[in-house]
């Protein structure tokens, strides 16, 4: 059994970055729900055995804030098709070594929720800036990923995971 978490980006800032799409960073908004999601993994014993991210800043980013707010760490890889569509994406996490069971990707829509879709079969899927989705895949290899390969185990919001006291409020 091996496990995709997926993690799109938190929301970024759009008034910074000077144009460039690669170079925009995160927003404060964007940078608390990085942490609040990094806690939820370690407090609910979710934790990857390697992580890839777009070459994005704000992937870079959201995913560096995660694990030092959990308090956990992997191996981390930047990747190029990580920033492209579902093809590239599902062409670059068939390459993944045999040992990796549970994988954690970070980067962008629309491809998150398409690739989602495309591994449990169907269905519609949005995922917000900062969520995470955990498919459940099983396979012996990553070699086997492929369309109606997965089920959804579940998908999470930061908001989700407020602090109690003001609504929508993220640790």
């Amino acid at each position: 059994m091996r496990s995709l978490i997926m993690f799109r980006h938190g929301k970024s800032d759009w008034d910074a970055g000077d144009g460039n799409d690669l170079a925009r960073p995160l927003s404060s908004r964007g940078r608390r729900s990085a942490r609040t999601m990094g806690r939820f993994l370690a407090h609910g014993g979710q934790l990857p055995d390697r992580a890839l991210t777009s070459p994005a800043l704000r992937a870079e980013e959201t995913l560096r804030l995660a694990m030092d707010a959990g308090g956990w760490n992997c191996e981390v890889i930047s990747s190029e098709a990580l920033y492209g569509g579902p093809a590239e994406l599902l062409d670059e996490l068939r390459d993944q070594p045999v040992h990796v069971e549970v994988l954690l990707i970070v980067g962008h829509e629309p491809t998150w929720s398409e690739t989602v879709e495309i591994l449990i079969g169907g269905g519609r899927v949005r995922m917000p800036t900062g969520a995470m989705a955990r498919v459940e895949l099983d396979l012996d290899s990553w070699v086997e990923l492929g369309p109606g390969k997965g089920e959804l185990a579940w998908l999470v919001h930061p908001r989700l995971i407020a602090k109690r006291g003001r609504p929508g409020e993220v640790n």
